[in-house]
């Protein structure tokens, strides 16, 4: 059996040393790299970010480690168990995808104040460019988020909003 401990307390000179991630750091550079290859905004299956990770090789954590990493560890809306690490976002169905602004108020409680991403520096110089593209991936995505509620302002502008739902609901009694 794997220990968690064994998996994420690797200091930055064992990583550059044997070339290998946390697995939390890895867990988070296969998502984002399948984000950018795809163009995916959506998220990953648990399985596919986990044979991403193993396929690529980027940490040498185990299957069952990696797995729960992208199952609960790594997932803000997840109760944390041990981990309160904020880096993937449970976007249902068993999809993950990173996690980004605009999912503050979604962190399950006891997560928040979390790492998001890891740690910039003790990443491998091969990774490094995805800081910016992670930067201008949660610009982007923002950007393409909107607020149902908000997008009703102005629909009804020609009448008061109570008759506007009233006309709505006029031919509800039709359709049963």
């Amino acid at each position: 059996m794997v220990t968690l401990s064994a998996d994420t307390a690797k200091s930055h000179s064992q990583v550059e040393n044997d070339e290998d991630l946390k697995v939390a750091d890895a867990v988070w550079v296969g998502t984002a790299l399948l984000h950018e290859k795809t163009g995916r905004n959506d998220g990953f299956s648990t399985e596919e970010i986990v044979s991403f990770v193993q396929l690529h090789r980027l940490t040498k954590g185990a299957y069952k480690s990696i797995w729960q990493h992208v199952n609960q560890h790594c997932v803000a809306n997840r109760k944390p168990q041990p981990n309160r690490i904020c880096m993937l976002f449970a976007t249902g169905q068993g999809n993950r995808r990173l996690y980004r602004p605009g999912d503050e108020s979604k962190i399950y409680p006891g997560r928040k104040g979390a790492p998001t991403h890891p740690d910039w520096d003790s990443l491998p110089k091969q990774y490094q460019y995805l800081r910016d593209w992670y930067e201008e991936w949660t610009r982007a995505t923002a950007s393409e988020m909107k607020d149902p509620l908000l997008e009703l302002v102005g629909t009804w502008s020609e009448e008061p909003a109570d008759e506007y739902v009233a006309r709505l609901r006029e031919n509800w009694g039709d359709a049963r």
